[in-house]
């Protein structure tokens, strides 16, 4: 299994809305730029979340894009299945794919189904919240090791 492009960005997409979400409509342009994505890229993401009713668009010249629910509700796992579709290592053991006529006398099939396990289990067991904290230690983390640095330097 690999994660595209889209699914990495839908989740930089979607982490960059978590952050900045203050109850006003963020602008897609504003976005792009701090992602580093370009905006008709980003177009196209927003358009399958916004079909999967992940987030809430708002018109206008006041409008953008804002959660649909809190973080914490907002699965990296959700994300992904929405953007990627399956997430599963093989077809014979993914959620919409076509159950394994073997999968009784299959070796791989085993090791095929663990792995989606795992998967599954991990990213469903991180949510926008979760990166929310993370990305604030990794801030603070930096923080402080730019403060160690000039200690070392006087």
């Amino acid at each position: 299994m690999r994660i595209s492009t889209r699914g990495k960005n839908a989740i930089k997409f979607m982490m960059d809305l978590a952050c900045h979400n203050d109850g006003e409509p963020v602008k897609l342009k504003d976005i792009a730029q701090r992602q580093n994505i370009s905006v008709k890229y980003l177009e196209q993401i927003v358009s399958i979340l916004h079909k999967a009713a992940l987030v809430k668009s708002i018109k206008g010249p006041c409008g953008g894009y804002l959660l649909k629910y809190p973080p914490e509700q907002y699965t990296i796992k959700q994300i992904l299945r929405t953007t990627e579709g399956s997430i599963s290592p093989t077809e014979c053991v993914s959620e919409d794919g076509v159950p394994c006529e073997n999968r009784e006398t299959c070796v791989s099939y085993r090791i095929w189904k663990k792995l989606d396990s795992a998967i599954n289990d991990t990213l469903e067991g991180i949510t926008l919240d979760d990166l929310m904290d993370w990305q604030e230690e990794i801030m603070v983390s930096n923080q402080n090791a730019k403060c160690q640095e000039k200690k070392v330097r006087i």
